[in-house]
């Protein structure tokens, strides 16, 4: 029942906070796989270089940990049918991963099954839960036309683990119903995907937006729009910086040949903005080895990066 005038109790929002306060690291340190399927490239790009943190608030957190336990409770499901699962690496105990170009881009699975009455081979195991409608279209449209980012995470999946097939489970958060799906590996698309994250780890700039209108719907709910679209100056982190580069092998390196660059230490004093990630508002002017001047478009302003400067340069500008 509900009361007229009822104020939610405070114990509601301590338990929110719990979740925003246990949450240390917005970000990967690697290009996620499960994101790869997104046709922005400038997203995945400002994710890998730390441009922005996603703002998730503590209810949204706890619905992702929902998510985690439903999957456990799924590998029960399936384990008590008779089907064999690996949720970890029984060589490591740890999470399965799949990597590429180094280690630059990575997916972790939920697991690999194997058991099916269709098939013996063992499969990519991704388990999800949705809403009814998303339930109802994906049930309706299938996994690659409805789900395509869920699909293409698969598709990844099983190439770097040189499997053929995948098991999609999702689960209705609302009925919960099951719904179960084999996938075929498309050896072209996932090469495809594979090449498409070494572009975007690999490249200098932030490639092409999705869409020039910042209320395109697609860049309006998406992390990176204040970064993309807002005019916001990105993050002070190593990734950010004009002296520090992904290299092939997985590794950052720093042409001021700071350690750990790259690999979530803290940002050094000689930090300075990569140029081509400055929003338009800010014209360069002059630059030097470890400075560059622009111009404020804003305000007419003249602002000089040096050693020491981004972090306020980002907090009087953002403000």
């Amino acid at each position: 029942m509900h009361i007229k005038g009822h104020i939610q109790p405070a114990e509601v929002q301590a338990i929110y906070d719990h979740y925003k306060d246990k949450r240390k690291n917005a970000h990967r340190p690697h290009l996620g796989g499960s994101q790869i399927g997104n046709e922005c490239k400038r997203a995945l790009f400002y994710q890998f270089r730390w441009a922005w943190s996603p703002d998730f608030d503590g209810r949204m957190l706890r619905l992702f940990e929902t998510g985690d336990r439903e999957e456990i409770r799924v590998v029960e499901n399936l384990e008590a049918i008779g089907l064999e699962v690996w949720a970890v690496d029984p060589e490591t105990g740890d999470q399965i991963r799949a990597t590429a170009h180094g280690g630059h881009f990575a997916l972790s699975l939920d697991g690999v099954v194997r058991g099916l009455k269709q098939s013996s081979q063992p499969h990519v195991f991704e388990c999800k839960t949705m809403n009814t409608k998303g339930f109802k279209d994906l049930k309706s449209k299938g996994v690659q036309v409805s789900k395509p980012i869920y699909w293409s995470q698969m598709q990844v999946g099983m190439h770097l683990c040189d499997l053929e097939r995948a098991l999609f489970v999702t689960v209705c958060k609302e009925t919960d119903d099951i719904y179960m799906e084999r996938v075929r590996l498309d050896k072209a698309e996932a090469t495809r995907l594979v090449a498409k994250a070494g572009e975007v780890i690999f490249a200098e700039e932030p490639p092409a937006k999705l869409n020039e209108d910042p209320s395109y719907y697609l860049c309006k709910f998406c992390s990176f729009h204040p970064v993309c679209h807002g005019g916001k100056l990105p993050e002070v982190s190593c990734r950010t910086c004009a002296h520090v580069t992904p290299e092939q092998d997985g590794t950052w390196s720093c042409a001021k040949g700071n350690p750990g660059a790259g690999q979530g230490c803290a940002p050094c004093q000689e930090h300075i903005f990569n140029p081509k990630m400055m929003p338009p508002r800010f014209e360069i002017e002059d630059a030097g080895p470890d400075w560059v001047s622009y111009i404020d478009k804003k305000t007419g302003e003249e602002i000089r990066n040096h050693d020491g400067t981004s972090k306020r340069m980002f907090f009087e500008t953002n403000a």
